[in-house]
């Protein structure tokens, strides 16, 4: 059986998903030279080595996940919900604080960030929950439960303080309720309700958080200070022209960009790379993201369906997130470039869930295959769309 369903794999996504990261690694260590050397003391290579175990880590996890059938995770939801609160607790108590965010759990040398793995068990929480609730999804109280924990989660994210974790679980959570099949007035209402805690939330935001949104709009109004990292973010991506200047020619990296091999890696690859470089590594996020929605849109299997659509979804608004922070069109939240950016615990959830996307689509291209004509249902599953 597992022989059969090796020959259904769609390559071409485990080909682009495998071209990411050779392309992360080798931009991060082009990018994370100076800033080992100057900032921390470390070898020039320190975060280049420290990227490619987690690679090789993360490719594991990969490789395990297309095997596993997607349907064991429904499984796991209890400890999975569990789990994620409990970590998400525990940081606010023993975590470290990074860049103003306390929000990593250190475990000997070993350190990671539990907000990044509750982004997929959230996932799979919803799409498990909603897709065992299709026949109850009439009645509004019905969504009660799922949308607390979501609201457990994200309020527990946003106390780190996390924004920009705390977005990509709300996008996504929403992509997965719009997919439910949930009644268009209750999704309008939820859509509504979101907007007024947005319009509340922005009152509470805190002094730093502020001063990011200033920092995005209006970056040269203090471009020595919060509008710092953006000033010279202009400045790589406007050097770079079409082909780039370079590998490893950068100019910011030395000491200009603050984050050149995390938050602003697209910065360096504009510089060193050009548009070019920028739009081989965009294209190739956009093609596994569309190729997500195609799996969710193809899948006969509810839960199938909103688990690709939650994975592609949090892969593209993630990607759109730390971009958008990177030309001034949103907020810096400190969110990494997937697939790209250096950072353990981003890159091996990745990996995973690109793992289970991988595994979807395989059963999806297998039952299509042999699936006989008397067989096929009469309509796809117009919940999935």
């Amino acid at each position: 059986m597992l022989k059969k369903m090796f020959r259904h794999y769609d390559y071409s996504l485990v080909i682009a998903i495998l071209v990411l990261c050779g392309l992360g690694l080798v931009m991060v260590y082009s990018a994370s030279i100076i800033v080992s050397i100057n900032r921390f003391g470390y070898s020039s290579n320190y975060f280049f080595i420290r990227q490619l175990v987690f690679l090789g880590a993360g490719l594991v996890c990969f490789l395990v996940a297309m095997i596993i059938p997607y349907q064991f995770y429904k499984k796991l939801i209890v400890p999975i919900v569990f789990g994620s609160i409990l970590l998400l607790i525990a940081v606010l108590f023993i975590g470290k604080t990074t860049n103003n965010a306390q929000s990593w759990i250190y475990i000997g040398p070993i350190g990671f960030q539990p907000a990044e793995f509750v982004k997929l068990g959230l996932t799979i929480y919803l799409a498990a929950i909603f897709s065992k609730k299709q026949d109850k999804l009439e009645n509004f109280a019905a969504s009660a439960p799922p949308l607390s924990v979501f609201a457990v989660m994200f309020i527990l994210i946003m106390k780190q303080p996390d924004l920009g974790t705390g977005l990509i679980i709300a996008a996504t959570t929403g992509i997965i309720i719009l997919s439910s099949g949930m009644k268009p007035g209750h999704k309008l209402i939820l859509i509504v309700s979101a907007l007024m805690i947005i319009g509340l939330g922005s009152q509470v935001l805190t002094h730093e958080q502020k001063s990011r949104f200033t920092a995005a709009y209006e970056p040269f109004k203090d471009p020595q200070g919060d509008g710092f990292q953006l000033v010279n973010s202009y400045l790589a991506i406007g050097s770079g022209g079409i082909t780039g200047n370079g590998l490893g020619q950068s100019i910011q990296k030395y000491g200009f960009l603050p984050e050149p091999h995390t938050d602003f890696i697209i910065a360096v690859i504009a510089e060193e790379l050009g548009f070019w470089g920028v739009a081989l590594i965009v294209g190739l996020i956009g093609f596994v993201v569309i190729k997500g929605f195609i799996t969710g849109l193809r899948s006969r299997d509810t839960y199938g369906s909103l688990l690709a659509f939650g994975i592609s979804g949090m892969v593209g608004i993630q990607s759109s997130v730390n971009l958008g922070a990177a030309i001034g069109l949103l907020p810096i939240t400190g969110v990494p470039l997937p697939f790209i950016s250096y950072g353990g615990s981003s890159l091996v959830l990745l990996l995973i869930s690109m793992g289970i996307l991988v595994n979807i689509s395989c059963h999806v291209n297998y039952k299509r295959k042999h699936q006989k004509p008397e067989q096929a249902p009469a309509k796809a599953n117009l919940h999935a769309v």
